[in-house]
Parts: structure tokens; sequence; C-alpha cells
């Protein structure tokens, strides 16, 4: 059976892959703080609180000037609100080590079952993920949840040793899909993968050992991605590693461990069944099924454990279209969890769960502050109306040691998962999407699960188009300049009788003006553009034969590759590309050239597309590409190279890469 073959074959993989790369960080369990070092942090973080607290203080009694109250309570609400944002991120990252000490399992504490929910994913991405959980290490089944009644994939699946459910309606998406299994599988555990996220052997191993406490109902791990060149990554060398939700996963996720409040993801956790019969099974009134699960969970007294090891890889969103959909879902989601089952509130949990919900699902408001320190300034700038009332030295001070103390304590709580830039970027990003969530609040208008698109979403790489709020924003901005420009040459009605505060607020604004066009250039970056492409491409220094000629193979994926040939080879049409694996067999693909070029060191440069099915083959080639056999060695996204390959490239892999 190919499910036993691929098992076999994993040790090759390794082999074959491990040595082009170095290892990713994250496969281990991070090495606890030292007491010296957290106390450190714990300091910095109360001081920065006490001086928060004396500052709003004194800006309560002293500044605020009520002759102008519709500027100055707006700005005083807004710090109040990033002061508690501080508090709330203190006490999410007050412990990020407290985890139960745990232990490989390599026997089955009871009937596994490896669950994929998947509705209109491509072969592409489904068969690194099936592939990948069929040869987990301790016995299970698994079994493609297919809410899409696709014949294909179940050949798929059945082909790579997996087993297919389907049913007969499919209400509720994903919660409803899962339900339905629930009733249709025998196990004691499940593990969710969804479709994208290809695990790693070991991910059983290193989660069960948790399930010997009966109290614990859930063990979920972080959320990892390997297309390094998507719109989440931080781009420039040392960072491509670095992506926007690994604050979240890497950090804030381990400090619930402390409050027993870790929660739910939606994909690389492990449920017991029993708990989850409890609860009702996955809750179906939210499109955030995970969180309001784990809510219920938590209320009748179950415990949830945060295991901070990268046991799983997925795909982030590759444009900022995608992005910002997935963040409207999930804010939206959050929204409908405050409706129906709000963690403030509900009986059944601890004022320490209550306070991690709520810096979990408070957060979704903060576009509203962005949105206030954005327009504040062009008030200020337009009207001359200002919202402090103290002189600039005394102001410069006081703000002064708030704002680098505040800064200071939320870089060393973060544990250098910060990058302040590129977190403002993201924040301005978002800030629509967050904004249409958080008002469903109020008008109690749902929303309905939308699968996050992955793989292809276009036929071309046009660029995204730019936020309309951000570009009001930018506009709105040039006509405040203007018009402070006008005031300060005396064209203009309106006087300004503190003009430090004024010109502090030009400045404030040209600040904001910068990120802000640093976000829209970010939306529209070619880099981020639609994705054309249904797999993403690994770069390899491989051998290979194409058609019996010697090559290099330059990039692969499970749709095509990049070949290097010697140069005057001419390859035209229909071939054969033999792929060795170093310490294993080779991999051969049938397939046709779409492409050739010039190469620069002289040789001929093919591109090379599988032709679809050789699900065995691509199950293989997926195991070594991706890691998953072991997750410390794996390979980097190749260099997007259309853009340096110059104007021979016609056609460039339509559909492979």
């Amino acid at each position: 059976m190919l499910s036993r073959a691929l098992s076999l074959s994993l040790p090759r993989a390794r082999l074959a892959i491990g040595w082009l790369s170095p290892p990713l960080p994250g496969r281990d369990l991070p090495a606890p703080e030292t007491a010296n070092r957290r106390l450190a942090i714990r300091s910095i973080a109360i001081v920065a609180l006490t001086v928060n607290l004396a500052y709003l203080a004194w800006r309560t009694v002293s500044t605020v000037d009520l002759a102008v109250w519709w500027v100055s309570l707006p700005l005083l609400i807004l710090e109040i609100h990033a002061a508690i944002g501080i508090a709330l991120f203190a006490f999410s990252l007050w412990d990020v080590d407290d985890l139960p000490e745990s232990h490989p399992v390599r026997e089955a504490p009871g009937r596994i079952a490896v669950l994929i929910p998947t509705y209109n994913e491509s072969p592409e991405i489904l068969i690194p993920t099936i592939a990948a959980a069929v040869a987990m290490s301790v016995e299970h089944e698994t079994w493609v949840l297919d809410d899409g009644d696709r014949p294909d994939v179940a050949r798929l699946a059945a082909s790579l040793g997996a087993r297919y459910l389907t049913r007969p309606t499919h209400e509720h998406a994903k919660a409803g899909n899962v339900n339905h299994a629930l009733d249709q599988i025998e196990a004691d555990f499940i593990a969710i993968l969804d479709a994208d996220h290809v695990a790693s052997d070991e991910f059983l191993v290193r989660t069960l050992s948790y399930f010997e406490d009966p109290d614990v109902a859930l063990v979920q791990t972080p959320q990892d991605f390997y297309n390094t060149e998507s719109f989440e990554h931080a781009s420039g060398a040392g960072d491509e590693r670095f992506h926007e939700q690994a604050l979240f996963y890497r950090v804030l996720q381990p400090g619930k461990n402390h409050w027993r409040a870790a929660f739910w993801c939606g994909t690389g956790a492990v449920v017991r069944m029993t708990a989850l019969r409890d609860v009702g099974g996955v809750a179906t009134e939210t499109i955030t099924e995970d969180i309001h699960t784990t809510i219920r969970f938590h209320r009748r007294g179950w415990r949830t454990i945060y295991h901070n090891e990268v046991l799983t890889r997925g795909l982030a969103a590759s444009d900022a279209a995608t992005y910002q959909l997935q963040r409207l879902r999930w804010g939206t989601g959050a929204m409908e969890v405050f409706r129906q089952e709000n963690p403030l509130v509900v009986p059944g949990l601890t004022v320490p769960q209550r306070l991690a919900y709520g810096a979990t699902l408070l957060g979704w408001f903060d576009a509203w502050r962005s949105l206030g320190y954005l327009i504040l300034p062009m008030i200020v700038v337009a009207t001359g109306a200002v919202p402090i009332k103290a002189d600039a030295l005394t102001f410069a001070i006081v703000f002064g040691t708030m704002f680098v103390l505040s800064q200071l304590s939320m870089r060393v709580l973060a544990r250098g998962y910060s990058r302040p830039i590129l977190s403002l970027l993201f924040e301005f990003v978002r800030m629509t999407p967050n904004l249409l969530a958080t008002t469903t609040l109020l008008t109690n208008r749902g929303a309905t699960f939308k699968v996050t698109p992955k793989g292809r979403t276009s036929v071309g790489r046009a660029p995204n188009h730019a936020p309309r709020l951000l570009v009001a924003m930018i506009g709105l901005s040039v006509a405040a300049a203007a018009w402070y420009a006008l005031t300060l040459l005396g064209l203009t009605p309106v006087h300004y009788s503190v003009p430090w505060a004024v010109h502090a607020s030009f400045v404030w604004m040209l600040l904001n003006v910068g990120l802000l066009w640093l976000s829209i250039r970010r939306v529209r970056a070619p880099r981020y553009a639609a994705e054309r492409r249904s797999s993403v491409r690994f770069g390899t220094d491989l051998r290979g034969l194409l058609d019996g000629v010697e090559s290099t193979i330059r990039d692969v994926s499970l749709t095509g590759a990049r070949i290097e040939l010697p140069a005057g080879t001419v390859i035209t049409g229909r071939g054969r590309l033999v792929v060795d694996v170093p310490g294993g067999a080779p991999l051969a693909f049938s397939g046709a050239t779409r492409s050739t070029w010039a190469g620069p060191g002289g040789g001929t440069l093919v591109g090379f597309e599988f032709d679809d099915g050789q699900n065995a083959a691509r199950a293989h080639l997926a195991l070594a590409l991706f890691g998953a056999a072991d997750t410390r060695r794996t390979l980097r996204p190749a260099a997007i190279e259309a853009a340096s390959a110059g104007p021979a490239i016609v056609s460039p892999l339509p559909s492979a890469a």
C-alpha cells in the first residue's frame, strides 16, 4: 500500500533534502527563560504601566481643555485605550514558559483519526497534506472530509492511503463538516489539519502525552508557513522567516497556558472526543468555531494546552486581498462570539480566563484607535484646536518618558517577535476589514464562511488595489497640509493660538502619511500580486535527467520544475524528467516543456510542467520538499525570477511552480 511506502520512504526524504538549507526555528520547544530575564521583563512592564497610569492621571486632571472637548476627550479616550492594551499585553505575556511536562509517545493511547476538511483546494494543495498525514508516526487513520463532493479527491485520497468522507448537506461550513465526521468515525482522539497544513511525522508523537491528564481536552500547536514570500512575511535578509502572525503563535498563545486559557486555532490541534461530545460538538453558531468551542471547553472545566513547537506548516495569505478577507472573517467571527457566548460575562470561566479572552477579542477594536490617531492631527491642523493644555517642555518630558517606556516594555514582552514598523504597516492594511468586522457587533449582521483562497488566485500578476480608506487618509492629510501652509501665510481664517502643538501635529501627520504610503506600497508591490501559481516552488540543486540529458533542477514544485541543461541543448514538446533523490529511488515525471530561455551561466533553462495525476510520485516529492518527515529540514521557496529573466520568457510555467 502507498501509505506504507510513504512511511518507509521518510528517512530517504530527509537525506535527499535536509542538506540543502539550514534548520528552521521553532522545531523544538523554546528553552525556558532564565529567572533573571523574566524578572527584568516583568520589572520593565510594571514600571511602564505605573508611568502610564501617572501620565493618564496627569492628563485627566491637568491638561484636558474642555473648551475644545470635541478633540480633547477623544484623544484622552484613545490614550486610555492604548494603556489598557499595554496592560492586557503584559498580562498575556507574564509567563510564556508555563507548560506541563511532556514526553514522546510512540504507542497510540486509543483510536486516533486525523481529519482533513476540504472544500475547493486543488490536488497540489491536498497532496502534501494527505501524504504527510498518512505518514505520521503513531497508529492512526487519515480521513479526507470533502465538502466539495469531488470524485477526483476521493480517488486521490484512496491512492495515498487515506479514507474519504462527504455528506449529503453542507450547512455550517468547516464546523458542520467536522461534526458530520464525528458521527461516522470511531475515535478517542482526533487531530484536525486544514487542507493546506503539512504535518511533521512527529506531530502525534509530540502532542499525545498531554492527554495522560484526563482533564485535557485540547492540545494546540503553532501555525507556521512555508510560502515565505507571502504577503504576511517580512522581506530582507534574515527576516524571511518572520511573519505577521509569529507574535501571536510563538509568544501570545504560549502565554495563555499560564492562565489556562490557550484556545483552539482551527488547525494543528489534537482534541479528545469525550470533551468534544461533552460540549455538543464543534460550535456552529459562529464562523470562528475554534475559539467558540474552546470557550465551551473552559466553561465545562476542561483544560487546554498550547505546545509551542512548530509541527505543521501551511500557506500564509499570498496577497493583500486574501489577507484582508481572512481578517474580516476572523474579526466578524469574534464579534459573533461576543454576541453568542461573551467570555467576559458567561458563567463558568475564571477571571484570568476572561481577561485572556478579552485581550484577544478586544484587540479587533484597535483599528478604531488607529483611525483616531490618523484623524486627530488633521483636525488640529485644520482648526487650530489644541487638545492638550500644557507647555511644550513639560508635555515633551512627560509624554516622551511614557512613550519610550511603553515601547520598550512592548518590545521586551514580545520576546524578539516584534517588528515595530512592519507591525504598523499591517495594522493599517487590516484597518478596513477590522473596522467593518467590529461594526457587526452593533448591526447584528452575520457573515457567511468564505474559504481563504489558496494556490492560484489569478491568471496574471496584476497588483492589488490600494485600500480606499488608506488612500482617503492620504488625500485628507495632503489637504490638511495645504491648509496648514496657507494658515501660516495668513490666508485662512484660522489662527494657531498654540503654535508648538499645531507644528507637532503637523509632524505627526507627516509620519502617518509616510506609514500609509508604505502600507499602500506593500499592498501594490509586484511581489505580493495575486498568485498565479498553483503550488509553491522550492529552490534546489538536485541532479536529474530530462529525456536522458543530464541536468540540474534549480527549482521544483508539485506541478513542475525549472531545469538547467547544458548550453545548446534543444528540448521541446513532451518529455520525461527523472529526479535523482540522494539516498532514495529516483522519481520520474511525465510532462511537457512550456518555455525555454538562456540561463545566466550560458546554459539552457527549461520550464517543465508535470502531467496531472502521478500522485504517488508527487506524494513522495511532497514529503521531501515540505520537510514533512522532519520540519527542522526544509527548503526555502525559490525567489520569483521572472523579473530578472528578461523578456525572453514568453510563458513561464502558467500552471507550474
